[in-house]
């Protein structure tokens, strides 16, 4: 095992990584930027080396920064984390190449499944379903033009290195095409440093259902279940819960095993998610992410597998201790996102100081986050700064166990995302499962 893990993140995540290190006696190295220097991760931590300015930039996405202080602090491996350079297959190799392990999927693979064209011909050869689409990038009007006539519209445009809603543009029709297709074309070079893009049916009213799964280095690959991600706005979740409400058994394990299956055939190592869309009682595949996602959390607390310690193990050689029969998902579980928005506007990024912060405590409740009271939430980065887990035997116990939750968390000095969580937990559309990925925007909010 590891003696000491540089972190190349911050905020929850990297204490939850720290936590993870304390346990397994692996010394947690963290680095900061100008705006963390007193930042709950910094104080958790075994060790701290400054990497550089409050833009991230300028500092977590400074991949020389990040390995030099690696050297600095004389560390055996690196994580990622999640978000910043967690997916980025440069940063991947470029550790490889050091004297550092790489704590996530090879880079190799992250190429592979970092392209959504090639990753959809992976899926295909190992007969997952996939979205119906193109498995090549398109470049003219005239290709776009011709799959609208084979398969209908609304057409999707979608950057080929996108995610997370960037470069992606819908074309209600033919009079849209050219238009939607430089956007695309123009944010995929803008975000992703990538101008490819290709064409998806756009699927109006979906649910989102990820698989999570994980890997060994001899040749082991498990799920864990699924989470329900449908609760979005902008294609940003707000909250995620497993089981997801909308499969039968028969579809959850057809589902599960078909991430499995795809990930096999992609020498996938370390954990990640594979994500679905499903419509109609058919799932279809779109993507994976090639990480440890926000909401993992929900899928320890119905399993009762730590699965960032097994990232660390993984990473270091260890084969995965359980067998997929063993696996045994119970009861419900539901993560709320606080993030410092302001719901009633927009839900428009507001930072500042917590001045008060009493999360919820109590049975079934798990509380995941990156500050304390006092702490200020700083305007560079992601406005999100705790998750609220509840578990409940059933989903209506998770719900009321999240009602109650809600209820006992104080937070003072910035606006949050409690009172749309409070709010949606009362919706009759929430409460009798008929919500969509498009439900918050097109309904819930639009009340």
């Amino acid at each position: 095992m590891f003696e000491r893990v540089l972190i190349a993140n911050r905020d929850e995540i990297a204490v939850r990584i720290i936590q993870a290190c304390t346990e397994l006696g692996i010394e947690a190295v963290a680095v900061y930027s100008d705006a963390d220097e007193d930042a709950k991760h910094v104080r958790l931590a075994d060790d701290a080396y400054h990497i550089g300015s409050s833009k991230a930039k300028e500092s977590y996405l400074d991949q020389d920064a990040l390995l030099e202080a690696a050297r600095a602090a004389d560390a055996d491996a690196i994580h990622p984390g999640y978000g910043f350079l967690a997916e980025s297959e440069s940063f991947a190799a470029n550790v490889e190449n050091s004297a550092f392990e790489w704590i996530g999927p090879p880079s190799d693979v992250m190429a592979n499944f970092g392209e959504k064209t090639k990753a959809r011909q992976i899926m295909e050869a190992a007969d997952v379903p996939i979205v119906p689409g193109t498995t090549e990038p398109v470049s003219s009007p005239a290709e776009v033009e011709a799959f609208g006539e084979e398969h209908g519209y609304p057409i999707a445009i979608k950057a080929d290195g996108g995610g997370g809603g960037r470069g992606l543009k819908i074309a209600t029709d033919s009079s849209e095409i050219e238009s939607k297709l430089q956007e695309a074309i123009r944010e995929g070079e803008a975000y992703f440093d990538n101008p490819s893009v290709y064409l998806e049916r756009f699927l109006e009213d979906p649910r989102h259902i990820e698989v999570q799964i994980i890997g060994d280095k001899h040749g082991n690959i498990r799920h864990l279940g699924e989470r329900d991600c449908s609760i979005q706005r902008r294609q940003q979740k707000l909250l995620e819960e497993s089981p997801s409400p909308v499969l039968d058994e028969d579809t959850r394990e057809e589902l599960c095993e078909a991430a499995c299956r795809g990930a096999a055939s992609a020498d996938y190592v370390n954990a990640g998610t594979v994500e679905f869309l499903y419509e109609n009682g058919e799932f279809y595949f779109i993507e994976v992410n090639a990480r440890i996602q926000v909401e993992h959390t929900v899928t320890e607390q119905l399993t009762g597998i730590d699965l960032v310690k097994w990232q660390l193990r993984v990473a270091a050689g260890e084969e995965l201790s359980f067998p997929q029969d063993e696996i045994d998902p119970r009861g419900a579980a539901i993560e709320f996102r606080i993030n410092a928005e302001d719901p009633d506007n927009d839900f428009i990024p507001l930072p500042g100081t917590l001045s008060t912060y009493r999360p919820a405590r109590g049975i079934g409740v798990r509380v995941d986050d990156g500050v304390d009271e006092g702490d200020s939430i700083a305007p560079f980065y992601d406005s999100m700064f705790a998750k609220l887990v509840v578990t409940g035997q059933d989903r209506a116990e998770a719900i009321a166990r999240g009602k109650r939750a809600l209820e006992e968390t104080t937070i003072e000095g910035v606006p949050t995302t409690v009172p749309f969580h409070e709010m949606l937990l009362e919706d009759e559309g929430f409460l009798a499962n008929e919500h969509t990925t498009t439900y918050v925007e097109k309904d819930l909010l639009a009340e």
